[in-house]
C-alpha cells in the first residue's frame, strides 16, 4: 500500500497536458489548459494577505474528474510495475502493488516488490510526486491455516524496513493478513453502533 505525500498537490500541470495530448491524444486540451490555469493562491491571516501567486501544480480537489486527472498522470506507473511482474491497482491517489507466489518464494516476492518500488519511487521523483516510505505499508496474505508460513522479517521500501502489517486499510475496507474480514467486521459494528 504505497502512500504518497500531497499527492493531488503535486501534479505539474506542463506534464499532465503534455502527457493527455501525447499518451491519450485527446484533442481537447484547450479546455484541460483553461480549466488548469489561471489559479491563484494566497493566506490571509487576520487582516493580512500574502501576495498571490499562480498554480502551477496540483489539481483542484473533490470533484470526481480531479481524481481521473490524477490517474492520468500517474497511468505510466502501472506498466512499470507490470514490468517488475507484480499487479498495479490505483484508485485516486492510492496505488496497490500485489504479488503472489508459493510459500518457499516469499525472499524472491519480497526483492521483487522492493526493486519495483525503487523504481516507482524514481519515476515519482521525477515526476513531481513524493513516494512516503515511512507510511506505506506491506501485508502478506494467506489462509488461516498456512498463516505460520508468512514472513515475519521487515521488506526494504526504498531506504525504510517496512514490517508486514497484520491489518492494512484499502479505501473503505479493512484487510486481514488471514483474509477472514474480521477487522473489517468489527469496524462495521463499531460504526454502525455509534450511530445508534
Amino acid at each position: 500500500m504505497l502512500n504518497l505525500s500531497a499527492a493531488f498537490d503535486s501534479v505539474d500541470h506542463d506534464t499532465l497536458i503534455w502527457r493527455l495530448r501525447t499518451s491519450y491524444g485527446l484533442s481537447v486540451i484547450a479546455w484541460f489548459s483553461s480549466y488548469l490555469s489561471g489559479r491563484i493562491q494566497h493566506v490571509r491571516l487576520t487582516s493580512t494577505t500574502s501576495t498571490p501567486l499562480a498554480i502551477v501544480c496540483g489539481v483542484p480537489q473533490g470533484r470526481s474528474s480531479d481524481r481521473s486527472f490524477f490517474l492520468l498522470y500517474v497511468a505510466d506507473l502501472l506498466s512499470l510495475v507490470r514490468r517488475h511482474q507484480l499487479s498495479p491497482h490505483a484508485f485516486a491517489d492510492d496505488s496497490q502493488i500485489y504479488g503472489l507466489c508459493r510459500p518457499g518464494s516469499t525472499d524472491d516476492l519480497s526483492r521483487r516488490v522492493s526493486n519495483c518500488v525503487d523504481d516507482v519511487s524514481s519515476w515519482m521523483r521525477a515526476n513531481r510526486l513524493q513516494l512516503n516510505p515511512s507510511k506505506t505499508e506491506v501485508l502478506w496474505c494467506s489462509s488461516g491455516q498456512r498463516q505460520h508460513q508468512i514472513p515475519t522479517a521487515a521488506v526494504r521500501i526504498c531506504s525504510t524496513f517496512v514490517q508486514p502489517a497484520t491489518t492494512v486499510q484499502n479505501p473503505g475496507v479493512f484487510i486481514d493478513a488471514d483474509v477472514s474480514m474480521k477487522a473489517h467486521i468489527a469496524a462495521t459494528v463499531r460504526n454502525n453502533n455509534n450511530t445508534v
